[in-house]
């Protein structure tokens, strides 16, 4: 097979063509572009997304190109940190998954580089994408609540319904978050909040929610990692992490809950570092994820969420669990983009002295 590959790429630059069709029918590469990135011949990637499809990602686009790919999984607050404090001489080269609220502050810091591309004429919108080619969305996730239900029968309680809810004194001590400076999970919360409440209200929201949190872990993933087991009664984060507890961890007890009066979603993302010394590996980097070959591999690796391109398939079992892409808030990008690293200094400091020592960040 790669001996095959290599003799269409090798056909089609002489043949002088602009850009062929590889694995997957319209997406594009450019071979001068295939080229330079295997003279290169390496790649630096940080991923966001849970481990098994990140490894799963990398070792494909290994496989179909040649270059050695590099990966190390950290949070989307821990990339962002390590990319501002490297400012423009970035130890990686690409950003795969996570929540683009991180993204965009990077972007706003001209961290990440422009990159027009062209398996981005796939995306389902332009919500899929930064207007200047910063980041590109590669799914979609929904946020809501998991719960495991044996716990909440034998404490006597029901599950929460909507947001409203969490801030029920029966549930103080049942509530895991993850951390609002390591997870982008929680800086989409912190959004969502103050979108739906008004900047004062949603933040009040978030001091008040705190008095029942029991947990504030490093990842956006953690609290669904402890529902099943019952450590974690009530989880907030991504319901697709919870889908991965059900269907792969065989945790039955877990129930899915999508807020009632309505809830936000996360575009995760994939872009390039300025700076990045494998800049042309990154581009091909780039095209790759916004195939179908790419994204695919997110439900065979346990990444359940929705996928933005046209020509991907849907993965099925997101739908068998009624969660529906478009029933969401019309969640402001812009004002994420703009305003985040504000919003989450202000909720810490209205936090106080009940946020000492409470947020993990290993």
């Amino acid at each position: 097979m790669k001996k095959l590959l290599a003799l269409l790429l090798v056909l089609c630059m002489s043949l002088g063509c602009a850009a062929f069709a590889f694995a997957d029918e319209g997406t594009q590469f450019d071979p001068e572009l295939v080229a330079a990135a295997k003279a290169e011949g390496e790649l630096v990637v940080y991923g966001s997304c849970e481990e098994e499809y990140l490894s799963a990602v990398c070792d494909r686009f290994q496989a179909l190109f040649g270059i050695k790919v590099t990966h190390q999984r950290l949070s989307t607050g821990e990339v962002q940190a390590k990319i501002e404090e490297e400012a423009g001489n970035p130890s990686a080269d690409v950003w795969f998954g996570g929540t683009t609220d991180p993204y965009n502050v990077c972007a706003a810091e001209d961290l990440l580089l422009p990159y027009e591309a062209t398996n981005a004429a796939h995306l389902l919108g332009s919500a899929y994408r930064d207007a200047e080619g910063k980041w590109y969305g590669i799914y979609k996730g929904i946020l809501g609540f998991m719960v495991n239900t044996e716990e909440l029968e034998r404490l006597g309680l029901e599950a929460p319904k909507d947001w409203a809810d969490l801030l029920k004194e029966e549930y103080k001590g049942l509530i895991w978050l993850s951390n609002y400076n390591t997870a982008g999970t929680a800086k989409l919360v912190i959004n969502t909040m103050i979108q739906k409440y008004g900047h004062d209200e949603g933040i009040k929201y978030l001091v008040d929610l705190d008095k029942n949190i029991q947990v504030y872990t490093k990842s956006g993933s953690g609290p669904s990692k402890n529902v099943g087991t019952g450590e974690c009664v009530i989880g907030i984060g991504f319901l697709h992490d919870g889908i991965y507890q059900i269907v792969d961890n065989g945790y039955d007890n877990i129930a899915l809950v999508i807020p009632s009066s309505g809830t936000s979603f996360e575009i995760g993302a994939t872009a390039i570092f300025r700076g990045a010394k494998h800049e042309n590996a990154a581009k091909l980097w780039i095209e790759f994820a916004l195939s179908p070959e790419c994204v695919e591999l997110g439900v065979q690796n346990g990444s359940y969420q929705f996928l933005v391109l046209d020509n991907a398939e849907q993965p099925a079992v997101a739908a068998e669990f009624g969660l529906d892409p478009e029933n969401v808030m019309d969640y402001d990008f812009e004002d994420a983009k703009q305003n985040i690293t504000t919003y989450v200094a202000e909720v810490m400091e209205a936090l106080g002295a009940a946020a000492d020592g409470r947020f993990q960040t290993n």
